[in-house]
């Protein structure tokens, strides 16, 4: 007797999507008391925002090394992956402006709605980034306080070494157990989703489903426009034979957009990256630092995410605030490929970081499993690539190359 498969949680936040939406259309009233059910998983969500930032940065940071051990590799890796994530962010931000897929969801406005609204100098802003106390700033949810302090932290962790080693531990295995706490609130999204979706197209109507069709699109296209045009000029000028990188990569990338986590692909990674021809001492420091500093999809995703909300709200955020929006999640969307949906975490602290209601994710969430395969297949693509860049910056001849080569330079003997 054939014994059934237990659905997946993809499977199933798929299957409460489609429940909640048909739920919302036939029974709008009762729906509309599902939103708790939601606002229950932000809840959650909010509770994983300081420990996690704060146990990826240190003990990313610290478990790099020092700019001298890593050398001349770790600086051009760093160098590569700020110059990419950045292109990501204004790709994301330029979509999203573009299309404005959030125009006419009709969120509720949050208390202040934009820093640009305030009057706050940029004196006053780079003051708020820096913590009085490191414990009111996780009480309050200040990501970009958290930010900067886990830098200088893991920095002073780095300087000290050995005797650092202790807090380090503490830090990895904190950052172990929120991937796995975070894990256990997802069993509850599907629940969430449910209520979420219902809520929403109870209270909005099924006219609200086109909007997020939108931003689906929107993402996914976005993402395509960054594969082809950045990435792939990237690998023209640097040279990477594109069928044997893609026979290399496929594998990984697959598994990475149908499990929605990079980790879940990083042992495949690291053993096809090398058989590639990247020489081992490049794939184990750039592939793995990659994963907490190059994360392409997740950082367009956030900056398309963050203003879809804005105009859900109906705030029309200055480009000057958008500008600093991106400088946040610069910084914020660092380490958030170590779990599935992470992302959802940094967008909630931006959101709130900028005075947008958090009902954005909610109304997101129903979608989040669409877009979150597409934005952590574009991660582990651009983390793979990354690997390759550096290895050519460093002079590596990958081994299809070698004949071709030895064949010119014959040619130029004769």
């Amino acid at each position: 007797m054939t014994q059934l498969k237990r659905p997946s949680l993809t499977t199933l936040i798929l299957l409460a999507v489609v429940a909640g939406m048909v739920f919302g259309a036939l029974l709008p009233g009762p729906a509309k008391e599902l939103r708790i059910l939601g606002t229950m998983f932000l809840r959650f969500i909010k509770s994983i925002i300081a420990p996690l930032v704060f146990a990826t940065l240190v003990s990313g940071i610290a478990g790099a090394g020092s700019i001298k051990t890593v050398g001349r590799i770790g600086g051009k890796a760093l160098l590569y992956f700020e110059v990419v994530t950045t292109l990501a962010l204004f790709i994301g931000l330029g979509a999203v402006n573009l299309v404005k897929p959030g125009i006419g969801v009709q969120l509720e406005k949050g208390a202040a709605p934009g820093v640009a609204q305030t009057g706050t100098g940029l004196s006053q802003i780079l003051e708020h980034t820096i913590p009085t106390s490191i414990f009111d700033a996780m009480a309050r949810g200040e990501v970009l306080q958290i930010v900067v302090f886990s830098i200088l932290f893991g920095a002073a962790c780095t300087a000290i070494g050995f005797k650092a080693r202790p807090v380090v531990e503490f830090c990895e295995s904190l950052a172990e157990v929120m991937f796995r706490y975070t894990n256990y609130v997802m069993y509850f999204a599907p629940i969430g989703v449910f209520g979420a979706m219902a809520a929403t197209v109870g209270e909005k109507g099924p006219a609200v489903l086109l909007n997020l069709g939108k931003l689906v699109l929107t993402l996914y296209g976005a993402l395509v426009f960054f594969v082809v045009v950045v990435l792939g000029t990237v690998a023209v000028i640097a040279r990477i034979p594109l069928k044997k990188f893609y026979a290399h990569v496929r594998e990984p990338f697959l598994i990475a957009f149908s499990t929605t986590s990079s980790e879940a692909a990083l042992p495949r990674a690291l053993e096809n990256m090398e058989s590639f021809g990247v020489p081992k001492h490049i794939v184990a420091l750039v592939l793995p630092a990659g994963y907490s500093f190059n994360l392409d999809g997740s950082t367009l995703y956030l900056s398309l995410a963050s203003v879809f909300v804005a105009q859900a709200a109906g705030v029309n955020l200055s480009f000057g605030t958008q500008l600093l929006m991106v400088l946040t999640l610069m910084l914020t969307s660092k380490g958030v490929a170590g779990v599935p949906r992470a992302s959802l975490v940094i967008l909630a602290g931006t959101l709130a970081s900028f005075n947008l209601p958090l009902e954005g994710i909610a109304v997101i969430l129903g979608i989040d499993e669409l877009m979150d395969m597409a934005r952590t297949s574009v991660n582990l693509l651009g983390n793979c690539l990354a690997t390759a860049v550096v290895a050519r910056w460093e002079g590596v001849k990958f081994p299809e190359e070698v004949p071709a080569m030895e064949e010119a330079f014959a040619q130029t003997a004769r």
